[in-house]
């Protein structure tokens, strides 16, 4: 960084300036007229911003289990999006008029909500649900719910009758008798405008129209993914109460260390600029804002007090010398310029190396944080240095700088991290690390890959979603967690003998695998039909070879069942009901299936993975773990060449990026005892962990090497770099993490667990590189000096 020693000092500093400094400074007024012009205007922009998501984007597209279950879902009526509503009646049974009149008008509500595939809606109100009998004048059936059903005692038994004959009870109807399921599958675009579904607008619409239907007798539950990414989308309200919060822990802290309330909220107002810039550029280009995305003006808010916190400590430090405010305001932009470009561009590697995922909401994820890191270009190395240019800081802030005795915490703390670069300190330094880093590899071993927790992990255990979602798992026999394998043949291959008994092949041997419920497939279907031909006889609960029965018995079975069989029964299929999807029960269901059609595939006959919320859980678990290692390696691959470019020292680039894995391997080990997988939400961390993190070295080192290289000894080197750069680096450091850490707080359970995860690597990663780089420099940096004085001589 750039010193003050004098005004003369400046006058010849300034003479010396780079062309892009002079055309920045040569014409400040339109640059701040032009920064004003713009920021109304993306101001105006962003209040358009929509927030939303999308079924398709959460998913693996090109992934060959997703093409599978794309490529057959018109085949599969829900079984990827669909949710489920529990009408219960908390004190009754489900056969009194007036609760199926609750459960009629539920039902009809639902069929008119947009979005919804009202041709495979299924409930006891719908006509597709219907059951079935062998009398001795042949088959019989109709809906579960009678025809002629008016409320009367009569009908109500008849309905009872019904029920059992279906044989819905554990999938449509509780066991206890107390509640009703209705199956809600949607559509990814509503037909009506054509536009991909609004699942926020969905589901307020299933809090106004169907939870408020609720009484004192009648509760209503209500899963699937819509409803997930609709409470997602709910709390994201909460994220701007911590955005305030973020912003007035940010003042107070760089209030606390400059005592220049105008200078604090001026860096406030810069870094919400950035985030406002941010979203206004969104708008205008078409993006939403998503449950994952929504975060990123967070980090641009946090990144943008860390530089400018920078830009402002320069200017302290000049002014303080005895320049003027347009003599510091330069020297601060540019003592800053190339090592903030540096790390802005890090910043923006880190992210883009999330290309790497394939995900689209990720990608998306890439391209929006790129853009803020753009942002925060303009705003901060570029418009923050020209206000301050004209605003300066206060007198008081110049004489706080000026005084000896100012941060007396720090600086008596300052002598023990220097004692760092001595061989014997420096050796202990190095030992005690090698120590974390071999209890943080052991601790890493129990990381898991996916979701550790049960229901929805997206939101906290104890939110009403997972509440609902307990209250079925408890009620209903049949799981919400499905992982269908696709079984598919040549039109009218589901009727062939071979084909049903590979797919009860599948079932049986699913039903042995550890967190399997229960199977079903056309097999079980069928073989049911078949024992329902000889007036229920169970001894025809079998899979006959005779053609012409079989034929008849699938036929009577897709009548019943038109969601498990298509049209063409070219595709139906193998449903495992599972216990949770956690990322140890999905792992052990796809091996089995894996195995299963290696063994078992033919040209004619093909067992696909995967479909069900379970089979697109587990494909979006084998994506993040073939993704995580190589998206580590190239995050390290492109700070390495950042790092090369700023320091042209290979020796430095691995001090740099020493303390920087260790905190990544601590990170990854405190997962484990918090019960965070490696999914989706958490791979974006890890770069932004590493992106942020890097900055700290990347500031420390600039001075430190600078000093080096004109023949200053690494103990006076690394003495001056705490004095000048060392404590707006530890501000820094608390002022992202108390960007951050309110994230803990939301009630989206990936967001808090973002929140601790990154407040952790900024923390992890300040205190690494104030102690590890006078450790490491000892060792590998000292020659920098040597070559500077051999250079002099």
């Amino acid at each position: 960084m750039t010193s003050f020693p004098d005004n003369q000092a400046n006058n010849a500093n300034i003479k010396e300036a780079g062309l892009f400094e002079r055309l920045v400074f040569r014409n400040r007024v339109i640059i701040l007229i032009l920064g004003a012009l713009i920021t109304v205007l993306l101001a105006w922009q962003a209040t358009g911003l929509q927030v939303n998501a999308s079924f398709e984007k959460m998913v693996p597209q090109s992934h060959p289990y997703m093409k599978n279950f794309f490529d057959n879902q018109s085949a599969l009526p829900g079984a990827g999006n669909a949710i489920q509503v529990v009408v219960e009646h908390s004190n009754g049974s489900i056969f009194e008029k007036d609760y199926l009149q609750m459960v009629q008008d539920v039902n009809d509500t639902l069929y008119l909500m947009p979005g919804v595939d009202r041709a495979w809606m299924r409930s006891i109100w719908t006509r597709n649900l219907r059951w079935t009998e062998v009398t001795e004048e042949g088959y019989q059936g109709g809906p579960v719910m009678p025809e002629s059903y008016d409320g009367s005692a009569a009908s109500m038994d008849q309905l009872s009758i019904n029920i059992a004959r279906a044989g819905i009870v554990g999938r449509f109807v509780a066991g206890d008798m107390k509640s009703t399921l209705i199956f809600v599958p949607l559509l990814d675009m509503d037909p009506a405008t054509g536009e991909p579904l609004d699942y926020g607008a969905f589901s307020r619409q299933l809090e106004e129209k169907i939870r408020s239907m609720e009484s004192d007798d009648v509760k209503i539950h209500i899963v699937g993914f819509a409803k997930v990414i609709g409470d997602l989308i709910a709390g994201l309200g909460e994220v701007v109460k911590y955005f305030a919060i973020s912003v007035l822990v940010s003042v107070i802290l760089v209030f606390l260390y400059i005592r220049c309330l105008r200078s604090a909220l001026l860096l406030a107002v810069f870094a919400t600029l950035g985030s406002v810039w941010l979203l206004g550029l969104l708008s205008l280009f078409g993006f939403s804002l998503d449950p994952f995305s929504v975060l990123v003006p967070f980090l641009v808010f946090a990144i943008g007090m860390s530089h400018g916190a920078q830009q402002l400590n320069h200017v302290i430090r000049g002014m303080s010398a005895g320049a003027s405010r347009y003599e510091a305001a330069r020297g601060a932009f540019r003592g800053l310029l190339r090592v903030g470009l540096a790390a802005l561009i890090s910043n923006v590697l880190a992210f883009a190396i999330l290309v790497v995922i394939d995900i689209p909401i990720i990608r998306e994820l890439v391209i929006i944080t790129s853009l803020g890191m753009g942002v925060l270009i303009v705003t901060k190395l570029i418009l923050l240095p020209v206000t301050l240019s004209y605003v300066g800081v206060s007198p008081a802030a110049i004489a706080r700088a000026q005084r000896p005795s100012r941060h007396e915490i720090l600086r008596a703390l300052w002598p023990r991290l220097v004692s760092f670069t001595e061989p014997r300190k420096a050796v202990g330094v190095l030992m005690v690390a090698l120590l974390v880093l071999a209890g943080g590899l052991y601790a890493r071993q129990g990381l898991q890959i996916g979701n550790q927790q049960g229901g929805a992990p997206e939101l906290r255990p104890d939110s009403r979603y997972n509440q609902d979602n307990a209250y079925l798992s408890s009620h209903y026999s049949l799981s919400t967690d499905q992982f269908i394998t696709i079984l598919k043949t040549p039109p009218g291959g589901c009727e062939h003998y071979e084909t049903l008994i590979e797919a009860d092949r599948l079932g049986v041997l699913l039903g042995q695998v550890d967190g399997v419920q229960t199977t079903f497939s056309t097999a079980d279907g069928t073989r049911r039909a078949l024992s329902g031909m000889v007036e229920g006889n169970p001894k025809w609960l079998s899979i006959t070879r005779n053609a012409s029965n079989l034929t008849r018995a699938v036929a009577q079975f897709r009548t019943d069942r038109p969601d498990l069989v298509d049209r063409s029964c070219a595709v139906t299929p193998v449903v495992a009901y599972l216990n949770d999807s956690k990322a140890q029960t999905l792992q052990r269901v796809v091996s089995a299936v894996e195995d299963f059609a290696a063994e078992h595939n033919t040209a004619d006959r093909q067992f696909l993975l995967a479909a069900g919320n379970a089979g697109i859980a587990a494909t979006v678990n084998i994506v993040v773990a073939k993704s995580s290692q190589m998206m580590q390696v190239l995050i390290y691959a492109a700070i390495v060449l950042v790092c090369l470019i700023a320091f042209r020292s290979w020796r430095a680039v691995v001090v740099a990026l020493i303390p920087l894995g260790l905190t990544s391997v601590l990170s990854e080990a405190l997962m484990v005892p918090l019960g965070i997988g490696v999914t989706v939400a958490t791979l974006p961390v890890i770069a932004i962990g590493v992106g942020l993190g890097v900055d700290y070295a990347l500031y420390l080192l600039s001075v430190q090497l600078r000093l080096l290289r004109q023949g200053v000894s690494l103990r006076e080197a690394y003495r001056q770099c705490l004095d000048t750069t060392g404590r707006i680096v530890a501000l820094v450091g608390f002022t992202m993490a108390a960007g951050v850490i309110t994230w803990s707080f939301s009630p989206i359970q990936f967001q808090a667990d973002m929140g601790k995860l990154l407040t952790f690597m900024l923390l992890g990663n300040m205190v690494g590189a104030l102690v590890l780089i006078p450790a490491l420099s000892h060792f590998l940096l000292r020659g920098e000096r040597a070559v500077a004085l051999s250079k002099q001589a």
